[in-house]
């Protein structure tokens, strides 16, 4: 029989790898591993690496069993999702993963400067009225800058045609050129151990016929970032777990 909730919940309170510093902590409540990730947590000095919005945490766990090399961190607010990602990395002993549960819109007060190397944004809310909040965002962008790397990547699988093409128009706006871009991955032929990853979500995306985006390129630390001035077309279908249609299709 599943677990409901308040059971995943009570589990990852026991969890020693699963951290939880929500948005009503102030500002004044420091968190004890910020800085300290590597040394406290990780016992070791291996690039951090974190998925934002992590849902489940497949790809979290997925790139930590091919990448025992690097130490990786799924972000979510939604705990009873990252309990199953928690679970399975405990049940297997990966000594490089951890969860934090958390706002991500706080997530500069949870990370140093220079303490992470690479993000990944996968399938994210396009949040087609809500500019602010897409993850791609210039709003989001100046936070990642805060923690990451000179340089440091970000990758974007999604299967939102629209923050696909708004996070292109960004780049171009700012003169970023990403390292890869295609609007069709299994396409490619960009496909290596780490693309390939699927998450439940992406499954069904691609039996539905959708395909998946991705974009990787490198934020400079420095230097003033712009929006994109321009009129993107909504997307024209609704996403699992996603609880608003696009105007297209609400006015069908």
């Amino acid at each position: 029989m599943s677990k409901g909730k308040l059971q995943k919940f009570a589990d990852m309170e026991q969890y020693p790898h699963v951290f939880q510093h929500p948005y009503r902590a102030t500002e004044d409540v420091p968190f004890t591993l910020r800085e300290r990730w590597g040394k406290d947590f990780f016992k070791n000095s291996n690039p951090i690496v974190l998925e934002l919005g992590c849902g489940r945490g497949e790809y979290t766990v997925g790139l930590a069993r091919r990448c025992p090399d690097k130490n990786f961190i799924g972000v979510d607010i939604k705990g009873a999702r990252m309990w199953t990602g928690a679970t399975e990395s405990l049940r297997e002993g990966l000594s490089n993963v951890a969860f934090l549960r958390t706002n991500i819109e706080i997530i500069d007060r949870l990370f140093g400067p220079g303490e992470v190397s690479e993000l990944w944004l996968t399938f994210s809310d396009p949040q087609m009225k809500k500019p602010t909040k897409r993850l791609t965002s210039t709003f989001f962008l100046e936070r990642y800058r805060k923690f990451l790397v000179e340089g440091g990547l970000i990758h974007i699988k999604t299967d939102s045609n629209f923050l696909y093409t708004y996070t292109s128009l960004l780049l171009k706006a700012n003169q970023l050129t990403p390292v890869d871009q295609t609007d069709d991955l299994y396409s490619s032929g960009l496909v290596d151990e780490i693309l390939s990853i699927r998450t439940y979500y992406e499954q069904q995306w691609l039996e539905r016929g959708i395909s998946i985006k991705y974009i990787c390129f490198r934020l400079p630390a420095k230097g003033t970032l712009i929006e994109p001035d321009v009129e993107i077309p909504l997307d024209n279908y609704r996403s699992y777990g996603r609880n608003k249609r696009s105007e297209l299709e609400a006015a069908k």
